[in-house]
């Protein structure tokens, strides 16, 4: 027989040792254990660089937010280059502001005294004995052509009547719409009649008639030097010559209060007529202080100039003859109660009723 190595004949199935298996399987893995090795090392690198590359980037955003800051920082307080104009404004400022101290002074020194002597200046030198304010409205041009027609005196008349020391007017404040026609309506009329105060700096409402009394005696005094000043509702009729007897009765009187003098119970139910905010501070009796009715009363020069200085500071209710008399319990004021401007009683020795 033939001891060679064995004859493998084409076509014909083979058999493999156990030990060609085993290192055929051996240099397989090493094989593909070779291969993944550098796609380990590949992805660990790229993540180094992807969070090398992130880092940067925020720590660039986060510098260019502080410089953001920084240059707003600084352009805030960078000195700012003044100009001639610039520097002019400073001085006037300046300027300004020194009298407004000397005028905060000069304010300070009349409140004390209660009212100023001699340093509020009225429009006119002339003397007068009263000026008469009544209270009108965008709505009552006819009862307003009603009392020019009776007791109130008209054109040449009426500036016969201030001759005599007596100034009439129609007190009248402004639109809420500054300038629309109910604005424009009152003045075509004042340019005819000339018989008008209007309160400019006043808006004519309702609910701000208690201001309106700061307005108009602080208007009136400006205005005109008088004794007296009276304030007049527009539902009364006037006997003139018969308050001009009383006022010339109390000439030379100072620090008067004269009026309807009454009192009454405070209304504390919102809704109810009179209605009170702030009911709560007349006390559990809930009456009002005593204090001159709406309808006509009188203030002596010293209280329409104390009014005009401290009219920032004057507390005003809901009504405006009660914000006056909450006035005059403040300071040193002689109240005279005189049945003759009582409007709403019998006619009998009165020198107004009610229209």
């Amino acid at each position: 027989m033939d001891s060679g190595p064995p004859f493998h004949r084409e076509g014909l199935p083979t058999t493999i040792s156990k030990a060609e298996k085993q290192r055929w399987r051996s240099s397989s893995s090493s094989s593909k254990s070779s291969s993944s090795r550098p796609s380990i090392l590949l992805a660990f690198f790229s993540c180094l660089a992807w969070l090398y590359i992130a880092g940067r980037l925020w720590q660039d955003a986060e510098n260019r937010t502080l410089l953001a800051n920084l240059l707003i920082k600084n352009s805030s307080q960078r000195p700012k280059v003044l100009t001639v104009e610039d520097k002019l404004m400073v001085l006037g400022c300046k300027d300004l502001e020194r009298r407004i101290v000397e005028t905060e002074m000069e304010i300070t020194l009349a409140k004390s005294q209660g009212f100023l002597s001699n340093q509020l200046k009225s429009s006119s030198n002339k003397k007068f004995l009263a000026v008469i304010g009544i209270y009108t409205g965008f709505g009552n041009k006819l009862r307003r052509n009603s009392f020019r027609g009776s007791w109130m005196p008209e054109g040449d008349s009426l500036k016969k009547l201030e001759e005599r020391g007596i100034v009439i007017r129609f007190i009248i404040g402004r639109s809420p719409n500054r300038g629309d026609s109910l604005d424009r309506n009152i003045d075509e009329e004042n340019r005819t009649t000339k018989d008008f105060l209007i309160l400019d700096a006043h808006e004519e409402a309702e609910e701000e008639s208690p201001k309106k009394a700061k307005f108009f005696f602080s208007t009136a005094v400006q205005n005109w030097d008088a004794e007296f000043y009276v304030k007049v509702d527009n539902n009364i009729n006037l006997d003139l010559e018969g308050l001009i007897e009383l006022l010339e009765s109390r000439q030379g009187q100072d620090s008067l209060y004269i009026g309807c003098m009454k009192s009454g119970e405070v209304v504390s139910e919102e809704g109810k007529q009179w209605y009170e905010p702030d009911w709560w501070k007349f006390g559990d009796a809930k009456s009002y202080f005593r204090h001159a009715g709406g309808s006509l009363y009188i203030l002596s020069r010293n209280f329409a100039q104390y009014i005009n200085i401290n009219s920032v500071s004057l507390k005003t209710y809901a009504h405006e003859d009660t914000s006056v008399g909450s006035w005059m319990m403040g300071i040193q004021a002689t109240y005279i109660d005189d049945t003759r401007v009582c409007c709403g009683t019998s006619r009998q020795d009165k020198v107004c009723s009610l229209a």
